[in-house]
């Protein structure tokens, strides 16, 4: 008995180690199985693309024989990136919605916050409603939403233009001042409920223990949303200003749609747009090294404020 009960560890062991030298046994052939759904469109739709891009924009368009040669492409080096950066439609577009995001961001951030800190309050009735309700517009897509919001901004048919030249003002929301804020505007309406479930989520996995104590210490509400709510939630407020970046970044279907009723927004109204315009006009290779520089950019961006704030943070 005392042989067996010594040789089976050893036995479970082996048979272990053999496992794991297999690939898993059944264990990691159903860990595969259910990777591959996402790994396969990953591939196809995601990383093929991108690499595809890549290659695109190192390639240049040449002519076998003078101006009215034949067209083929050749690899050009850097030759598209260098006009990426000597193009002053490029770098206008991307201090636009550097501006764009400096404003934005932080109100959208902020009143999701505020949001998410009042579903979370003991004190509101109508929880669900009130979530739902904030939700809703993250629903409606993007283009739709745009075009919803230009009859509002249009002198011709918005009530509201009406309403505030009935007390005196003159709004001009698609002038050259109002439109990028208009833009703005669609654009926190779209996204808020969005980020204000992420808060909420991570305001409903702080161990309500902390609450009682803190109220048996006679701490207000106030102190506790200030000095428990809010570090505990400090990564999802990181993570909502990561993608609200990307996504600012990628500004295209609001503008786009407000371009139609507004001659203050050009085709190069944004870098997305410039990519686009420059590929209407069968220049693949440029708009690849427009898009690739606006991945850079936004990659950089992100990363620096994930380690400027992580490191603040302590994370």
């Amino acid at each position: 008995m005392t042989e067996i009960a010594t040789r089976a560890p050893r036995v479970v062991a082996t048979a272990e180690g053999r496992r794991r030298r297999n690939g898993g046994g059944p264990r990691g052939g159903v860990i595969f199985a259910f990777i591959v759904p996402f790994l396969l469109p990953f591939l196809l739709f995601y990383v093929v693309p991108v690499c595809y891009a890549i290659w695109q924009s190192f390639l240049v368009v040449r002519r076998s024989a003078g101006q009215y040669g034949v067209p083929y492409t050749a690899f050009g080096g850097f030759t598209q990136y260098v006009q990426v950066f000597q193009n002053a439609d490029f770098w206008t577009s991307v201090g636009r919605v550097a501006l764009f995001g400096i404003v934005q961001v932080p109100v959208m951030l902020f009143v999701a916050l505020v949001m998410a800190l009042l579903l979370d309050t003991p004190l509101l009735k109508l929880k669900a409603f009130f979530r739902i309700t904030a939700f809703m517009p993250y629903a409606v897509p993007g283009v739709i939403a745009a075009i919803m919001w230009s009859f509002l901004y249009s002198p011709q048919f918005s009530p509201i233009v009406d309403a505030l030249k009935a007390i005196g003002l003159q709004p001009d929301f698609l002038g050259p001042s109002g439109v990028l804020w208009s833009t703005a505007n669609i654009s926190t309406w779209l996204w808020t409920g969005y980020n204000m479930l992420i808060l909420f989520s991570a305001l409903q996995a702080i161990p309500q223990e902390l609450y009682e104590a803190a109220k048996l210490d006679g701490a207000s509400n106030w102190v506790i949303a200030w000095q428990i709510k809010l570090p505990m939630i400090t990564p999802s407020i990181i993570l909502t200003t990561v993608f609200s970046i990307i996504g600012t970044l990628q500004l295209y279907a609001e503008p786009a749609v407000l371009r139609q009723i507004s001659s203050n927004i050009s085709s190069t109204y944004t870098p997305n747009m410039l990519a686009y315009a420059v590929a209407s006009g069968n220049n693949y290779q440029q708009a690849a090294a427009i898009s690739v520089v606006i991945a850079v950019i936004t990659f950089v961006l992100s990363f620096a404020f994930m380690r400027l704030t992580s490191r603040k943070a302590g994370l």
